[in-house]
C-alpha cells in the first residue's frame, strides 16, 4: 500500500494551526459529501486520525500539528498509486495555503 508522508512549516503556534485544519476538515466533508463516503475524522488534542472512501478507494491516516510543523501519515490504495504525486502535491499546497500567516 503506497504511503504519504509529508511535512510542512509553520509559524501560526499549535493552537491556531489546529483549529485551520478543523475548520478544514468540516468544510471539506460538508462540501464533498456526494464524492466521499464513510468519513471518520477523531481529534486527540493536535492529532486527527482520518480515514474516508473516495471512488471506492479507502484513505486512512494521521495529522499531528506541532508548534511548528504539520506532518501528515496517510495510506493509499494500490489503484491510486499512479496518482501518488498529484495527491502528494495537492495535499502539499492545500497545507501552504491553510498554515500561511
Amino acid at each position: 500500500m503506497p504511503k504519504l508522508n509529508l511535512e510542512r512549516p509553520h509559524d501560526l503556534g499549535r493552537e491556531e494551526a489546529t483549529r485551520r485544519l478543523k475548520d478544514r476538515f468540516t468544510f471539506v466533508q460538508s462540501n464533498f459529501q456526494g464524492r466521499l463516503t464513510d468519513v471518520t475524522e477523531e481529534w486527540n488534542d493536535s492529532t486527527l486520525t482520518f480515514g474516508f472512501k473516495a471512488m471506492g478507494m479507502k484513505v486512512a491516516g494521521n495529522v499531528v500539528v506541532d508548534e511548528s510543523r504539520v506532518k501528515v501519515d496517510a495510506r493509499l490504495p494500490m489503484a491510486a498509486i499512479m496518482f501518488k504525486g498529484t495527491v502528494e502535491q495537492r495535499v502539499r499546497q492545500e497545507l501552504d495555503r491553510l498554515l500561511a500567516s
